[in-house]
Parts: C-alpha cells; structure tokens; sequence
C-alpha cells in the first residue's frame, strides 16, 4: 500500500485528500492519504508528501509548534528521492525551507506577488504533462473528527478537447523568471507557474481546486516507481 502523507497546515487538504483518493482509484493504486499533525506521525513508511497552501508564515509558526516543520525537512533529507508535491505556500516550503537550509526546488520565489486577496484569479494554463483518462467518480469522505469535508469542484471529465489545466491562484507567489534551474511543466502564458526539480514538484496555483487529477497522478505514479532501497 501506498501511504502519502497530507501537513494539515491550513489551505485546502481535505480536498488534496479527495483527489489522491480520486485518481488512485482510477490508477487502481492503494492508497492510505495520513493526516500529519505533529512531527512524529511523519516517519520512513510514508512514501510521499503534499505540502498543501495557505499563508507560509503562519504555516511555518503552526508547524513548529507540533515539530512538524523539522520533521518535514527532515524526512526530505532522510529520503531524497521520495516525491513531494507544494502547492501555492507549499511551493515556498520548498524553495525557501526554514534553518538556512538549502532549497529543495532551485528556484527564487516571492510571496503574494500577484497581490492580495482581492488580486486572486482563475485561468487556463499549459502543462507539460499527458492528460489523464478518468472515470469521473468521485471518492465520498466521511466528515474527520472537525467536521471537515472536502468542497465539491464537479465532476472529473472524461471528454476534453482541449489540454488545457484550469489554474485557481489565490494570493499566489510567483516563480523569479531569471532564478529557475530547473525543469519546468506549468506556464500562464509566459510566466512560470509549475516546476519539478528530481522528486519535487511546486506549483503556484491549487490543482486540488480543480476536477484535472494531472499533479496528484504525477504523485501516485512516483512513489510507483520508487526502488526498495529509497
């Protein structure tokens, strides 16, 4: 069984949740999703990571408290090519961790640079990964032990003409055009909004807001490929 784990940090997590439950039914993957609170929930049997978004301030505040954040880090150092995939604040996680430690995606990142709240928008962007094949059904969660449940973004489509991915950017950061060295797999028109770097992948936008499945695939089918020693 694959078990990824979720830092329930702030942002949209149950909606991370559903959709790696989602795609790896259509993957015919299995897959326990772990709820990380505190830092020693997150040890060597997880085998991938999503760094969800949120404000990385008070992400970073909130997950000291737990030990998390070390934890985190640590389990990155301690297992380099495990995948990890930051969205929005995540994406900061990893391009500016804590400590002086070195970035683990080799790009400059600024935070909120497309503005503030009332600046968030929506739009079309190019992936430079394949479009997915899906069933459309969605995986219904029973509320946790809060009462959260994740929100309904529509039925997956199973007929697309286009490649296209919806981006939703909400007080995103924004990726330093001449600061990226490494491969990049989203773009918004010019702007770089998508990059992996080996194992890690931060992207600026929420594909956990959308119905295209395409970055959390991308999640399942690397911890598939992972070797027994990693």
């Amino acid at each position: 069984m694959m078990r990824v784990g979720l830092a329930m940090l702030q942002g949209a997590r149950h909606e991370h949740e559903e959709a790696i439950l989602s795609i790896a039914k259509d993957l015919q993957h299995d897959v326990e999703v772990v709820q990380l609170r505190r830092g020693d929930q997150l040890d060597a049997s997880i085998h991938g990571l999503i760094l969800p978004g949120g404000e990385s301030t008070t992400m970073r505040i909130a997950a000291r408290s737990e030990g998390l954040l070390d934890a985190i880090y640590d389990w990155m150092n301690e297992h380099p090519n495990r995948p990890v995939l930051g969205t929005c604040a995540g994406a900061i996680l990893l391009a500016m961790p804590s400590n002086n430690q070195a970035p683990y995606i080799n790009v400059q990142i600024s935070r909120n640079a497309w503005g503030r709240q009332r600046q968030s928008f929506e739009a079309d962007i190019e992936v430079e990964m394949e479009r997915l094949e899906s069933s459309g059904d969605s995986v219904q969660r029973a509320p946790d032990v809060f009462g959260h449940t994740p929100l309904v973004v529509g039925e997956i489509e199973t007929q697309n003409a286009s490649d296209a991915f919806h981006g939703v950017f909400i007080r995103a950061p924004r990726f330093e055009s001449d600061g990226i060295d490494c491969e990049v797999v989203a773009r918004l028109g010019e702007e770089i909004v998508g990059v992996r770097d080996g194992s890690k992948c931060a992207v600026t936008f929420h594909p956990e807001l959308t119905n295209d499945r395409r970055f959390h695939a991308w999640l399942l089918n690397e911890i598939a490929a992972l070797s027994p020693t990693d």
